[in-house]
């Protein structure tokens, strides 16, 4: 049995980055040699010379929409609104509510253009709807806030434009996430122009992230912890490029966790099908998987039936993503390189700098 703190690490404060870098290119490049551990240190500027003809790289195009909220009581005290769904063509929106134990069930609330908002409560979270009956994706694109991670803190909102921008990738086009699928973020149309002309074929698909990307394991058993469900979406053109790599042995490269969870749920006899639907699958190193992990828990594991390289960022201790990494190149190799990225004072999480691992 493999336990949350099987996947802990110390990261001094300093090295989470509270901004970007200052080109979307500019920050530094971890390789990882996916079946030895080794590690080389370049800068993502590098990342288009270490593909190769027939590469495919795969990218999530969902965007990130303005999810948070501001909202003022009529006693005076301020309320943070988080919605969790987008609300275009709803008329409830599920959300989270902080202070959530002074909200009375029904009460409304005060926008920052005076909009009125009347929350219910709705389990352990919250439904929230315009006052009188309105549409809510409206007022949201004009009062909503950047739904940063909670380990970006700020004083101010002097940084607000600079994140409408910069926690986007400049590919998303699908509206629906509360968190940018951040490996990303380091793409900027140069770089997406430099792997095709090295005849890279980029290809997309969707999966909106929710905020179950932010929440820790708190099973001792990792096999008892439960995912949030996310929507995704698979094209067709980007299901037959994957399944044309496939049988043409070409690596398919996804760039970040969340592409790998779109692709591996799927995936059925090394192929992908096209369509949309849910996944709350959950990839973890399991030494109890002999037939797709193998006898070595530290090893990579062998139930990826897709994804050959993966570009993804330093991530949380104990979390979910970080355990998927360890469960793609070995646990030992994985906690190894994020050991050698704190001595290298590299940049950790969404802001962060990146890992290649191949």
């Amino acid at each position: 049995m493999m336990t949350p703190e099987d996947f802990d690490y110390d990261l001094p404060p300093e090295l989470i980055a509270q901004f970007p870098a200052a080109a979307r290119d500019r920050s530094r490049l971890m390789l990882v040699n996916r079946s030895g551990g080794d590690v080389k240190h370049r800068g993502f500027s590098d990342f288009p010379d270490l593909l190769r003809e027939g590469d495919l790289i795969v990218l999530n195009d969902t965007r990130v929409f303005p999810a948070r909220l501001m909202a003022r009581r009529d006693t005076g005290g301020i309320v943070e609104i988080f919605l969790l769904d987008y609300p275009a063509g709803s008329s409830e929106v599920r959300c989270m509510v902080r202070p959530a134990r002074k909200i009375r069930d029904g009460e409304q609330l005060v926008l920052d253009d005076g909009s009125r908002i009347a929350v219910r409560r709705d389990g352990d979270n919250f439904r929230v709807r315009m006052v009188p009956e309105g549409d809510l994706s409206k007022v949201m694109e004009r009062v909503g806030r950047v739904p940063l991670p909670p380990y970006i803190q700020r004083k101010n909102r002097d940084h607000d434009k600079m994140d409408q921008e910069r926690y986007q990738t400049v590919f998303a086009r699908n509206p629906g996430a509360v968190a940018a699928p951040t490996a990303g973020l380091h793409f900027d149309a140069g770089a997406l122009s430099a792997m095709e002309g090295r005849g890279v074929k980029v290809m997309y698909v969707t999966l909106h992230v929710g905020p179950g990307t932010f929440r820790p394991v708190r099973t001792p058993d990792l096999r008892d912890h439960r995912m949030d469900t996310e929507w995704f979406e698979i094209p067709e053109a980007t299901a037959e490029a994957v399944n044309t790599a496939r049988r043409r042995g070409e690596r398919v490269i996804a760039v970040g966790t969340t592409v790998v969870r779109t692709l591996e749920s799927v995936a059925s006899r090394g192929r992908v099908a096209p369509g949309e639907g849910t996944t709350d699958l959950f990839i973890y190193p399991d030494k109890n998987r002999p037939d797709k992990n193998g006898p070595d828990q530290s090893g990579p594991d062998r139930c990826f039936g897709i994804v050959d390289a993966l570009l993804t960022n330093f991530h949380l201790p104990r979390s979910t993503l970080l355990m998927l990494v360890c469960a793609f190149a070995g646990t030992e190799h994985t906690l190894a390189a994020y050991r050698e990225a704190v001595r290298e004072g590299y940049r950790f999480y969404s802001y962060g700098d990146a890992m290649f691992i191949s």
